[in-house]
This record gives C-alpha cells, sequence and structure tokens, in this order.
C-alpha cells in the first residue's frame, strides 16, 4: 500500500469515526421519531407525619437538596428551572411543608412521583435537541448527590418497550427506570443542566 493509500484510509477511518461519536447513544438515537411524553413531576412528599409538626430537614422544611434548590432560586433559579417546574402548593404561605393530604391519593404517577402535567412532543427538532443531550455521555459526570428529587419525566417508544427516564435538577443527576443507562455516569453537568432547562421552557413555555 503506498503512503497516499494509507493516509486515505487512515483519514477515512477518521471521519467514520467523528461520524460514530455524532450518534446519539441507545435508546436515545430513536428519540427523533420516537412517541414521546413529556411529564411535569411533583419532586417531593412530606410523610404523614410532617403534618404533626416542623419537619427536621433542610431550609424550608425540605430535604437539604431541595431546601437548597429554593434558596438558589432567589439568585438564579427562574433562569435554571423554567417557571412552574417548582410544584405549586408544595411549600404553604408560613414556609416549610405543605400538610400531606388526608384523603386517599388518586393523583397519576410516573415511578412514583405525581404527574402535575404532561405534554405529548410532536415537535421532532425538539425531539432530535434531548436525543442529543441526554445520548452524549460528554454531558455527564459523577458529580451529584445520592439523592433523587424528580421534576420531569421521559417516556418515549418506537413500537416496543416504552423507556422511561427520571430527571432530577434539585438533585442534578437522571435515572434509567425501564433501559440500561448508556453512560458512565448519571450526574448532569451545569451545561447539560442549562440545556434541558432550555428545552423545558419550550415544552411549557412560561405562563402555561
Amino acid at each position: 500500500m503506498t503512503k497516499a493509500s494509507l493516509l486515505g484510509v487512515v483519514a477515512l477511518a477518521a471521519f467514520a469515526s467523528v461520524g460514530c461519536a455524532g450518534k446519539p447513544a441507545p435508546p436515545f438515537d430513536t428519540l427523533k421519531t420516537a412517541n414521546l411524553t413529556a411529564f411535569r413531576l411533583q419532586n417531593y412528599e412530606p410523610p404523614p407525619t410532617a403534618a404533626a409538626g416542623p419537619a427536621q430537614a433542610g431550609p424550608l422544611g425540605l430535604p437539604p437538596e431541595i431546601g437548597a434548590w429554593v434558596q438558589q432560586g432567589a439568585q438564579g433559579l427562574q433562569a435554571l428551572i423554567p417557571p412552574g417546574l417548582l410544584p405549586p402548593g408544595m411549600l404553604n404561605p408560613q414556609g416549610g411543608v405543605a400538610p400531606a393530604p388526608t384523603v386517599q391519593d388518586t393523583t397519576p404517577r410516573f415511578h412514583g412521583f405525581r404527574i402535575l402535567g404532561q405534554t405529548q412532543v410532536i415537535d421532532e427538532d425538539l425531539k432530535n435537541e434531548l436525543a442529543k443531550i441526554l445520548g452524549n455521555d460528554s454531558n455527564f459526570d459523577n458529580n451529584h448527590p445520592s439523592c433523587l428529587y424528580a421534576e420531569m419525566g421521559l417516556a418515549f417508544s418506537s413500537g416496543g418497550p416504552s423507556n422511561d427516564l427520571l430527571i432530577s435538577f434539585s438533585c442534578n443527576q437522571v435515572a434509567a427506570k425501564t433501559f440500561a443507562w448508556p453512560h458512565p455516569a448519571t450526574g448532569m453537568k451545569p451545561k447539560t443542566v442549562q440545556k434541558l432547562a432550555d428545552v423545558v421552557q419550550k415544552l411549557w413555555p412560561p405562563g402555561t
């Protein structure tokens, strides 16, 4: 093989490698054409005993991670987490945790979290944007708390079993519930949080 031919083979291999690297990891490679439902979730529910007195937890009576998440909102939460993603009524006017319901709860749930709202995602460009964020391992690391209080859920399928995913902004991580997570890490990097926050703005525009 001549030197020119060898260089051509190397260049072709490098090009193919770049092409593969740019493709979202499964199952996110099917997301653009899949049936996708996005859920707004209530990230925390106080135990029944919380109604009897102040919760011994973080700021405002919430778990420390959520308390910190709420407090950060005074400076930049609305830019980081779109308005309305924090569950309405979760905090009472005096602060602390809203009283636990005393009647049987029939609220629909997504993997244990109350569904506050849901939307069918039709826009292929928006689905492709989600695929690029979630299907790229460079958007994740292991720098995240061990909790999982999910504010958002995704369920998508191309005709087979549903691929269900929980996203926790307060805990800065994701959790695959019905499929094997394709990346070594589940923690969202700051840039990933911002990208997803931009997507949520499109899914649930402010005021909706």
